[in-house]
């Protein structure tokens, strides 16, 4: 195998010991480093997901009445803890919801803040080193938001600021990892890689409620701790073993299947036509492909074929046609994915007879369906070629499934089950779309010529608005559950679906008119 001297570490000593051990064993090298990459970064935002799921989970425990309970064994009950041993100052006032809607806020506004200057580093520098730094610090933001019950920590600024912190920090995932999965697999069948792909981010929340709920009424500092400990491991590994492109260990680019490109030539303005892109590169090139062992801000040695690839600037990328619209629709689509993450084991908990951990484990079917509901958006997607119009099918059945489930107080278990798992796989499903093939399909988009590349500022655009729904949507939440009662925080996410289905309208209507004209040309 052929293996640049400055890879990553671990790699360079997998490809030694798979030298030693089986020197005449072929290996296709595209595949072999395909998987990995795949597995590497599915490992990394599943994390990531993981360390912002305990809060959501900690909420019932950091604002509980503890009147009616029984402390656990490692906790001494004396005059001044008698009625106060299980809440956590200051979220033991009337005003608890709101103050934790303000941390979930801290946290989300600053990711959406940074996130538009993630996806401007994140295409400037070596993405090995951006996605493990940035993993090392989240997983040391969450572990300081646990340690605050050791240290008896009662500040309400101190959860704020690390929430804040934790916010910037997890920015380096998202165009991080979408870049590096762009760089490594072609445009066939897209959609239903990454709707595979992007199950990490339910199987994140999903152990981040598993975690957090198994101590969470025992000891809540390690619903975070032991989070925040797996999450700078798994940076470690990152560091260790990520490629961000194919060239860095001598490998072609992959092939694409070829793209939908507006043919300027023509007065209709939906008259497509079939173009190729093949990237090809030789073993004399290599010498001059950016070093891993550069600083992290690289410089610009590249390949004399690549001198195109000059970053795009944000007016740039915003002029990329769809960037608006879908950015716009994420706004939403997210506020409502987002309001159900970090209130949803609370609402249950508060709508029914159940304890704080079981409502912790009903919750992770939500995310359960959203596996689901990423799979069969990019099937569709794949299937259909219309991502608008697959989106806006599945935000228009939500729209009557959260009203379902908001008015079936008094159900049964097995039809809580099946509601939560209907409502995950619709509502994650345009979000997990959204994101990931679309925003990789647009930051490859004709329109930007052979003048530059785009993929991690345009996924940091269309993340980093939907990212401010995101941080709008809890914050209501704690406001309007308090205020209004649950069933208008429900209205409040049927109508903020409504908006996410304006928004694509104009897409919509465009891929019928593609598929009207294909089948004519038929």
């Amino acid at each position: 195998m052929i293996l640049l001297k400055d890879a990553p570490w671990g790699l360079q000593m997998i490809e030694y010991i798979t030298s030693k051990c089986c020197p005449h064993r072929r290996i296709n090298r595209l595949i072999w480093h395909q998987g990995g990459i795949f597995a590497l970064t599915y490992l990394s935002y599943t994390c990531y997901h993981m360390t912002r799921k305990p809060i959501s989970v900690v909420k019932n425990v950091l604002s509980l009445n503890c009147s009616n309970l029984s402390p656990p064994p490692d906790i001494i009950i004396n005059d001044t803890n008698r009625d106060t041993w299980c809440d956590w100052a200051p979220f033991d006032t009337s005003n608890a919801p709101a103050l934790l809607g303000m941390l979930d806020s801290a946290f989300l506004f600053a990711y959406a803040a940074a996130m538009f200057l993630s996806g401007f580093i994140a295409e400037r520098v070596n993405l090995r080193y951006f996605i493990s730094l940035g993993m090392l610090t989240s997983g040391i933001s969450c572990y300081l938001f646990g340690i605050a019950r050791s240290y008896k920590i009662h500040n309400l600024w101190y959860f704020i600021l690390v929430q804040a912190a934790g916010g910037v920090f997890q920015t380096s995932g998202w165009p991080g990892v979408v870049t590096v999965v762009g760089n490594w697999f072609g445009k066939g069948k897209r959609g239903l890689i990454f709707g595979i792909w992007n199950s990490h981010t339910s199987l994140g929340n999903i152990l981040g409620t598993l975690i957090a709920a198994k101590f969470v009424e025992s000891d809540w500092g390690l619903s975070f701790m032991i989070p925040g400990a797996i999450m700078g491991l798994a940076g470690f590994i990152i560091f260790l073993f990520l490629v961000p492109t194919p060239t860095d260990v001598g490998c072609s680019l992959p092939n694409s299947i070829g793209y939908r490109q507006l043919d300027g030539n023509s007065s209709d303005e939906d008259s497509i036509e079939d173009v190729e892109e093949s990237h090809t590169n030789g073993e004399d090139d290599l010498a001059s492909l950016r070093s891993e062992t550069s600083p992290m801000l690289s410089t610009n040695r590249r390949l004399h074929n690549h001198a195109r690839e000059n970053a795009i600037g944000f007016f740039g990328a915003i002029n990329i046609p769809g960037v608006l619209e879908y950015s716009s629709s994420l706004f939403f689509a997210k506020l409502v994915s987002y309001t159900l993450l970090y209130w949803l084991p609370l609402y249950i908990a508060v709508s029914s007879t159940y304890s704080t951990t079981l409502s912790a484990y009903l919750s992770a079917l939500f995310d359960v369906g959203g596996i689901a509901g990423a799979i069969v958006a990019g099937i569709l997607s794949d299937y259909s070629g219309m991502s608008a119009l697959t989106c806006a099918v599945m935000l228009g059945f939500a729209i009557p499934t959260l009203f379902i489930y908001d008015y079936l107080e008094s159900m049964s278990l097995s039809i809580s089950i099946l509601l939560l798992l209907t409502t995950g796989l619709l509502v994650n499903g345009p979000y997990a779309l959204i994101t990931t093939a679309v925003s990789a399909e647009l930051g490859t988009h004709p329109s930007l010529g052979d003048s530059s590349k785009a993929l991690a500022t345009v996924t940091a655009i269309i993340d980093g608005t939907g990212s401010i729904g995101a941080a709008v949507g809890p914050l209501l939440t704690g406001f309007v559950s308090q205020w209004a009662g649950w069933h208008n925080v429900f209205y409040m996410l049927m109508f903020a679906n409504m908006l996410a289905l304006l928004f694509l309208s104009r897409l919509v209507y465009k891929d019928i008119r593609l598929y009207a004209q294909r089948r004519r040309a038929v």
